[in-house]
């Protein structure tokens, strides 16, 4: 059965384009009991003890401590307000956003200074694509602690994602003149240069953040991912080695379990069709931050490719629990529960991809398969279900970009295959049709006559006149 390529599309509709900021960005939790990340920096988060440690909660995606030094005297959180914080934080683990938000709202209820219940919110808002609302949840944080860094590089890089680039700059520049030794800081304003184009201010600005901080880890991520944005694969491999393979016993990986850079690593080797060591790197990735939205959508993409589809679907099921959005994810879904057999399923998961981008060709395609190839539909007919595979793989064909040499196209066979599916329902339709007026005929005790006859045999054996039949004009024509 056919399947389409879905490796081909993935720059198209991913919705980020990029992997994910750092990892304020791409939230994340550890389960109770695992090693915390390193205080100088890692991208990682901790799942707060609050019975043994109460106000001392970390928040979500990154690592709590100043980046470049001594920061400023922080409130802590009170015991009931830890309790709904460290809830939210089991909630967002859980992949129930709603009920993560709800939480950190209560926390900040019993605790009007939470400052890292605020963003923890901003957090959750963003993935929800409520900039605004994150934006302003960032604010609030950084309005009770001015110089707490993931608010503030979340809220610069979030105001550069949704295109207000200068606006972005000009802030971080303005918290930059007030926090000189802020690595974070600086390394905000790296990714933002990155995102513009401006390689070589990118590269020079994660330098420094490093001088400020040698082991502050995203800015080394920031510098492979440069790099990667601007197509220099071999160099982004090379920086990416020092953090996750070291160059030699002298020269120890710096950050081994680095997530955001094993999910920059397996896309390098996606992108150079190595499918073992870029499955392993996403699926080390996944075993560090469960929420890397990425990581799970190319590792679904592949396990779909070789018809695992049985695998697939909670890959892509668990992807969209932290985007909701995901356009790739929610496409593969719809062509995993295709191949599941579940056709009413994959139907409201390709529906709600073609009316969110109608222009994008793959859900086209997709469609024709569900059509074609299910041997049912609720609320579909089987000829309809063969109309509506024709007209999906010539809308695909209207919206696909033109091919290019080495990829083939089999939409063509597809559209052969449906029509041949059609004309094979309509006869069997029309000989239904004549089977049954047959079979009433011969109940009532009247066979049919032969078109032409002008008399009909009576059951006593005689004949009746009847009305003569006359025969159609070709091609539609009139008496």
């Amino acid at each position: 059965m056919a399947r389409f390529n879905y490796s081909r599309i993935v720059g198209r509709i991913s919705r980020l384009g990029l992997i994910g900021i750092f990892g304020f960005a791409m939230a994340c939790a550890e389960t109770p009991g695992a090693k915390s990340p390193n205080a100088a920096g890692a991208a990682n988060a901790m799942m707060p003890n609050a019975s043994a440690n109460v106000g001392a909660a970390r928040p979500i995606g990154i690592s709590d401590a100043p980046s470049g030094g001594q920061g400023s005297s922080r409130p802590k959180l009170n015991p009931q307000a830890a309790q709904q914080y460290q809830a939210g934080m089991q909630a967002f683990q859980a992949g129930t956003l709603d009920v993560a938000e709800g939480l950190f709202e209560k926390t900040i209820e019993l605790d009007s200074k939470a400052y890292q219940a605020y963003y923890s919110l901003g957090v959750i808002r963003e993935r929800k694509n409520n900039s605004s609302g994150a934006l302003s949840a960032y604010a609030k944080a950084i309005a009770i602690v001015p110089d707490y860094e993931p608010a503030i590089v979340a809220y610069g890089v979030l105001t550069a994602k949704d295109g207000n680039m200068d606006e972005a700059e000009q802030y971080l520049n303005g918290r930059l003149a007030k926090l000189e030794k802020s690595a974070a800081v600086t390394t905000a304003m790296a990714e933002v240069k990155s995102l513009r184009g401006e390689s070589g201010a990118a590269q020079k600005l994660a330098q420094e953040a490093l001088k400020i901080n040698p082991d502050y880890r995203p800015a080394m991520v920031a510098l492979a991912r440069d790099h990667y944005r601007n197509r220099r694969l071999d160099l982004a491999l090379y920086a990416l080695q020092g953090i996750l393979d070291g160059y030699g016993p002298e020269n120890p990986p710096r950050d081994k379990d680095n997530p955001e850079a094993l999910l920059l690593r397996a896309l390098i080797h996606k992108e150079r069709n190595e499918r073992a060591a870029a499955m392993e790197d996403f699926h080390h990735a996944l075993e560090l931050r469960p929420d890397l939205v990425e990581a799970r959508v190319h590792l679904a993409g592949y396990l779909l490719e070789s018809g695992n589809a049985v695998d697939a679907a909670p890959q892509l099921e668990w992807a969209l629990r932290y985007d909701r959005d995901n356009i790739l994810a929610r496409l593969n879904l719809g062509d995993a529960y295709r191949l599941l057999g579940k056709t009413s399923e994959a139907k409201q998961q390709l529906e709600w991809v073609a009316a969110k981008d109608p222009k994008l060709p793959q859900v086209q395609y997709s469609l024709g398969l569900l059509y074609l190839f299910s041997d049912s539909i609720p609320g579909v007919t089987p000829k309809d279900a063969a109309g509506k595979a024709i007209a999906s793989f010539e809308e695909y064909k209207r919206l696909k970009p033109r091919s290019t040499a080495g990829q083939s196209d089999d939409s063509e066979e597809l559209i052969t295959a449906a029509k041949s599916k059609k004309a094979v329902i309509e006869s069997q339709e029309e000989e239904a049709a004549a089977a049954k007026t047959q079979a009433a005929a011969a109940k009532a005790g009247t066979p049919p006559a032969a078109a032409g006859d002008s008399k009909a045999t009576t059951p006593g054996g005689g004949t009746t006149a009847t009305t003569p039949t006359t025969p159609a004009k070709p091609n539609g024509g009139q008496q």
